[in-house]
């Protein structure tokens, strides 16, 4: 089967931690482009955040962000998907985790704004999410009334915590909004804490890499899709050929055709060759 669409992870895939690309792998991904082969980033990151990589790479391409939420066009930032929530879901889904004791975060296609997210109170109640909002000053805008009348063009939210207070928030509302949400749990490596994060359901980093496939008359058999983490599993699933990498979680791992290396071991450039 020739592989004409190659999708990639950025954390833990591409990057490491301090959004390093190896030269072995920055050569690896010249080669597949040089082939024909369309590289496309489907990442769990804002769009603010993983677009200097894209730049540093020279990819132009459209760019699958939030976990397939948002994909946008790097060299125009023009909008060419956004999920949108039905609202009354939303308003439900950020009641729960407020009454979980969780401050819910909702991220809307803002970046021309020169911001990114919105937040029910400028102070975190929890440790972890206090982190992130440390970390991402400025990047934020307070909306007092999110909980029962968020903003508009919301595609995504989260909260954060430990790693057993957002599996079981993600439990709670798969069970409060059954077939409504699309939930994963997992740990960004820049931050200490979990993330539950839920987008409309049937949205995934899947969905947007068929639908970019489908624009350019690729089929689903001639899609390679390598990852690392729970939101990647649903194209590693999906795709002609599933790779975890191997440093994934097992779960990844279970659902891939082939592991390879590991991230520090060039597995990326193993890939592709």
């Amino acid at each position: 089967m020739p592989y004409r669409l190659l999708a990639i992870d950025i954390d833990g895939t591409l990057v490491n931690s301090r959004d390093e690309i190896s030269p072995a792998t920055r050569e690896a991904l010249g080669r597949a482009r040089a082939a024909g082969i369309h590289v496309v980033l489907a990442t769990g990151r804002r769009y603010s955040k993983a677009l200097p990589l894209v730049e540093s790479l020279g990819i132009r391409v459209p760019l699958v962000t939030a976990s397939g939420a948002l994909v946008k066009d790097p060299c125009d930032h023009r909008t060419l998907f956004c999920a949108r929530f039905d609202r009354a879901v939303l308003c439900r889904a950020l009641q729960i985790v407020a009454g979980c004791g969780f401050d819910p975060v909702v991220f809307a296609d803002t970046f021309l704004e020169g911001f990114d997210f919105y937040m029910a109170r400028p102070e975190a109640r929890g440790p972890a999410l206090a982190e992130y909002f440390s970390a991402n000053r400025g990047d934020g805008r307070v909306w007092p009334g999110l909980l029962t009348s968020p903003p508009p063009g919301v595609f995504i939210g989260f909260s954060m915590g430990s790693r057993e207070e957002m599996l079981a928030l993600a439990e709670l509302l798969d069970r409060r909004l059954p077939n409504r949400l699309r939930l994963h749990v997992l740990r960004s490596p820049k931050y200490s804490g979990f993330l539950c994060e839920w987008t409309p359901a049937g949205v995934t980093k899947w969905s947007a890499v068929r639908r970019l496939a489908q624009g350019w008359g690729i089929d689903d058999g001639q899609i390679c899709a390598v990852g690392d983490d729970v939101n990647d599993i649903p194209m590693i699933q999906a795709a002609g050929l599933g790779v975890a990498m191997g440093n994934a979680t097992d779960e990844v791992k279970a659902a891939a055709d082939r592991v390879a290396p590991s991230l520090q071991e060039d597995g990326l450039a193993t890939v592709v060759d």
